[in-house]
């Protein structure tokens, strides 16, 4: 019991500095370093774990395949890669041993990942330029059907970015590997995809990621 204390103290103290830093950041930076800005949050806050990096690199390049399938200027590209690769950052603030348990988690551990869309929000939510990427990054749990957390958003409630960054998100963690079963072959994932279009994801944008990211690549 102590052990954990300390380490849920240890994890608030974390997550402390880690907004404090981009607090100061955010008095004396720009738009021209915003990019900085991103490297700086990745390269800290990912030194944690590195299979989650590994997984938001993934996705981020996803992400980018779906900006350019749908015709998105460059910028919105780019913006959709960023957020892509930041969507996970509140994980920083989550027990590792509870990331990378190998058996059913219990629900209150369950309740504590469902914290990470909103520690992201409230990290990115400090830096300058980035109060619509902390949005996407606070939604990317949402589902088309309502029923995702944190605030329940159903359908077209939910802003095109996240509605992309789940179909990636999943799609990813479904052809990978972790620690309590091997990767996925592409012919599962893409079943299991189409069998929530229309629950968990916007199904059109399954369709087109199915067409034109996994079957173009």
């Amino acid at each position: 019991m102590k052990q954990s204390f300390t380490r849920k103290r240890d994890i608030r103290e974390l997550l402390k500095k880690a907004e404090d830093y981009m607090y100061k950041r955010k008095l004396f930076e720009g738009p021209s370093i915003r990019g900085k800005t991103i490297e700086t949050i990745i390269r800290t806050l990912h030194e944690k774990n590195k299979r989650e990096e590994q997984h938001s690199y993934r996705v981020s390049a996803l992400c980018q395949s779906m900006g350019e399938a749908l015709g998105l200027l460059e910028g919105e590209v780019q913006e959709l890669k960023n957020v892509g690769l930041l969507h996970d950052i509140g994980k920083i603030a989550i027990d590792e041993e509870i990331l990378n348990k190998p058996g059913k988690l219990t629900h209150d551990e369950w309740e504590e990942i469902k914290r990470h869309p909103e520690i992201g929000y409230r990290i990115l939510s400090t830096v300058n330029g980035m109060v619509e990427m902390a949005e996407y990054v606070l939604a990317h749990h949402e589902r088309w059907d309502g029923l995702g957390y944190p605030k329940g958003l159903k359908g077209d409630e939910l802003p095109l970015q996240p509605r992309i960054i789940a179909i990636a998100d999943a799609y990813d963690a479904m052809t990978s590997a972790r620690s309590y079963r091997s990767a996925l072959p592409d012919k599962v994932a893409i079943a299991e995809l189409q069998k929530n279009a229309g629950i968990q994801f916007d199904p059109d944008l399954v369709t087109l990621f199915i067409d034109k990211v996994i079957n173009a690549s």
